[in-house]
């Protein structure tokens, strides 16, 4: 995660991989503002901070209360943005940072397989 971000970006970084990683699915309940500022050590106004984003992104629902709950569709539009931002921002860095170092794609898949 890159520190140099707002605090609140990088949370909602966090908030994002919960999604896609899927241990909260379409249609679950997100966690309360109160729960995610306790788990991550965060003031509770910059996690609503971080939720306002996946609202105006309407990967969130709200259900006035009762909660957040995850959108249909969030967890592939999630993906696609987060491959988009990939490809475009940081792979151009990789590939530099790669071709620096005299390494190559099949280095690097063997490595991984590995």
């Amino acid at each position: 995660m890159n520190e140099e971000r707002p605090v609140y970006l990088r949370l909602r970084d966090r908030i994002a991989a919960m999604i896609l990683d899927g241990r909260v699915g379409e249609g679950d309940p997100l966690p309360s503002v109160r729960s995610l500022a306790a788990d991550f050590g965060a003031n509770p106004l910059t996690v609503a901070k971080a939720y306002q984003t996946f609202q105006e992104e309407g990967l969130v629902v709200v259900k006035r209360g009762v909660g957040m709950f995850v959108a249909v569709g969030a967890a592939e539009r999630l993906r696609s943005a987060e491959r988009k931002e990939f490809l475009d921002r940081r792979w151009p860095e990789i590939a530099a940072h790669m071709r620096r170092l005299g390494l190559d794609v099949e280095q690097l898949v063997e490595r991984a397989l590995a």
